[in-house]
């Protein structure tokens, strides 16, 4: 398995921050195989979660040293190098944290190549590089857990524009007759408002997701709003593989084998999907994409550099 070990063999491992809207994955390390330290910390308040994290780099770079540094952070962000706000969480609803600068806090005093994205961009990067979509330049990487994100790939970049792709709060067609409330608070039919943890426990009430028996019907309302997400990349960007994982894929298993028929019964033929394999699939990675997702960023700021 490839380690991300650098080619010219010095052997000076990668760090990177995945920060999550729970926890902080804080690893160092080559890649698979080859992580020499990770570390949790939880997402409380910024003054409280950036310094544990800043301390903890600090503590490698003076035991280990490291020669790049990756950060991969739930959104949304501000991703403009040209911009004033590079690096600051933007309108999420979580207390404390809108305009939070994560990316100048945790950088201060490390002089090392830096890369800042999305949380699910640098999984997307982890998965084309060592996981479901080696090889690939067109790739998605998709979360399906407390909210819905979408690392999207074209070409073997992550799309920009006005911002990252957003793609959880793409709007979609509800089922007949489902008037359940929408977990989102911005859009009462989108993905995320109707797929995601949230959204599962906005429709019946404050439940545990693994609880939920398979045959309920909440999960057809669950995979339709996937299945159109899922149509709308392959109708737009076209991804050659879409990986779909998180906490409520990983809680209900029998999901996942549901979307690939309902995708191909939804395209009806008018887009040719490969038929030779698997087009939707479970991410290789596991738990670790979004960790690793970190690491590949690193990788990718040295070698941009």
């Amino acid at each position: 398995m490839d380690t991300g070990t650098q080619s010219d063999g010095s052997g000076v491992p990668f760090a990177g921050i995945e920060l999550g809207g729970t926890k902080c994955v804080c690893t160092l390390g080559f890649g698979p195989g080859a992580i020499l330290a990770q570390e949790t910390v939880f997402t409380t308040h910024p003054d409280e979660t950036l310094p544990a994290i800043a301390a903890i780099l600090r503590r490698w770079r003076d035991t280990h040293g490291f020669g790049a540094l990756g950060i991969a952070s739930f959104g949304p962000v501000d991703l403009d190098p040209a911009s004033p706000t590079w690096g600051h969480i933007l309108a999420t609803t979580k207390p404390g944290w809108p305009m939070a600068d994560v990316a100048g806090r945790l950088t201060a005093g490390f002089d090392v190549p830096v890369a800042f994205d999305t949380d699910v961009n640098g999984a997307a990067f982890a998965e084309t590089r060592w996981g479901s979509g080696r090889g690939l330049d067109d790739f998605a990487y998709v979360t399906i857990g407390t909210g819905v994100g979408v690392g999207l790939l074209v070409n073997g970049a992550p799309t920009r524009g006005i911002g990252h792709a957003e793609i959880g709060h793409l709007r979609v067609p509800r089922l007949p007759g489902d008037t359940l409330p929408s977990g989102c608070p911005f859009h009462d039919d989108c993905v995320e408002g109707l797929a995601s943890g949230t959204g599962i426990k906005a429709a019946l009430g404050d439940v545990h997701v693994s609880t939920i028996p398979a045959d309920h019907p909440v999960w057809d309302r669950v995979v339709s709003a996937i299945v159109a997400m899922c149509h709308a990349m392959v109708a737009t960007t076209g991804p050659k593989r879409i990986a779909i994982g998180g906490g409520v894929m990983n809680k209900q298993p029998h999901l996942l084998p549901r979307i690939e028929p309902a995708l191909r019964a939804s395209i009806n033929g008018y887009l040719p999907l490969p038929t030779d394999r698997d087009y939707i699939v479970a991410p290789a990675l596991g738990d670790q994409a979004g960790p690793l997702g970190s690491i590949a960023l690193a990788q990718r700021a040295l070698a941009a550099a």
